[in-house]
């Protein structure tokens, strides 16, 4: 098979096509013809050498897929209400970027209603990271208030259609006038542009004085101290990346004031067992909602998979809206 590899820790350039041996799925695997991958903010610091694969993965970068199965366990499948030559999207711990990809089929879910293939490879990294922090350890009910660190990001998009769809309101901070614009077509209530607004004022006033019940902050550093001021009486925040810097400070006495939680989670080293958790939740409360209309892909730009050097330098730009895909 062909497949995109990293030649070295480095720069966009390092990107390879190359030929890999196919792999073969395994006991509660499948295998899936690729026909798009997505492109997601820890394929980039794999590539810088930063975010190794966790042990037993593929050393390919990938973490979502969307395509057709052609082999794999047919009792696993068959458990899962899936079969031989279903069109399926799926969590991966690697290896997404080539025409063959093995993925445990309970990370595996159909392709909405109407969706293509390389739409569908937008879904699983973001709708895992969104309902497994947002609506899981966060807590998030419909009625409150969702503050999105990055609205215009894939994460950011998901999340506000996401929300919106299940009732709450959602605010978002981006830096820029079209990605204010882009956010609040998808839903949003807030666009709070971060470069000239101060974001815990913009959402205390838009709540009255009182803040926003739940954050969810890729960005982290000083935002983690800012976003205890912004978060209201049981507010809590949900810290997935680091972007802003590891280090923060942080006023405990609003903490305890407020009876505030803070938490945090990465996705890619959790067991398949906790992943196919995620997933049944995802197909009973979240693609009901995609299949109804209620959820759109948001793809900034397709690219052939030969053009990975360019996606990856498309997304350390910061210019996108949305997702980013290779096409197979």
């Amino acid at each position: 098979m062909k497949a995109i590899a990293i030649a070295r820790p480095g720069g966009p350039e390092v990107l390879e096509l190359v030929e890999r041996p196919d792999p073969v799925a395994g006991s509660g695997e499948c295998l899936i013809r690729v026909a798009a991958s997505g492109i997601n903010r820890p394929d980039v610091l794999q590539r810088k050498g930063a975010y190794p694969p966790p042990p037993g993965a593929s050393d390919l970068p990938g973490l979502e897929v969307a395509g057709q199965i052609v082999d794999g366990d047919a009792e696993a499948l068959a458990a899962h209400g899936l079969a031989l030559g279903d069109s399926v999207c799926a969590l991966v711990n690697g290896g997404g970027y080539a025409e063959l990809c093995v993925a445990p089929v309970g990370q595996c879910l159909p392709v909405p209603r109407g969706w293509t293939l390389t739409q569908a490879a937008t879904l699983p990294e973001t709708c895992f990271t969104v309902w497994a922090n947002v609506f899981e350890r966060a807590a998030l009910k419909a009625g409150e208030t969702l503050l999105v660190h990055g609205g215009s990001s894939g994460i950011g998009v998901t999340a506000i259609q996401m929300a919106k769809a299940l009732g709450a309101r959602v605010f978002v901070t981006v830096g820029a006038a079209d990605k204010a614009e882009a956010c609040e077509a998808l839903g949003a209530e807030l666009a709070i542009n971060y470069r000239e607004q101060d974001f815990v004022a913009e959402a205390r006033a838009a709540t009255s004085g009182r803040g926003v019940d739940v954050i969810l902050d890729m960005v982290a550093g000083d935002y983690i101290g800012r976003g205890v001021q912004a978060l209201a009486e049981d507010g809590r925040l949900a810290v997935i990346a680091v972007q802003g810097g590891v280090k923060a400070e942080i006023d405990a006495g609003l903490v305890l004031r407020k009876r505030l939680t803070i938490t945090g989670s990465t996705l890619r080293p959790r067991s398949t067992a906790f992943k196919s958790g995620v997933a049944r939740s995802l197909r009973g409360a979240v693609w009901p909602l995609i299949d109804a209309g209620h959820i759109k892909p948001v793809i900034y730009r397709e690219l052939a998979a030969a053009q990975a050097p360019e996606a990856h330098a498309l997304m350390e730009s910061n210019r996108h809206i949305g997702k980013i895909v290779l096409t197979w």
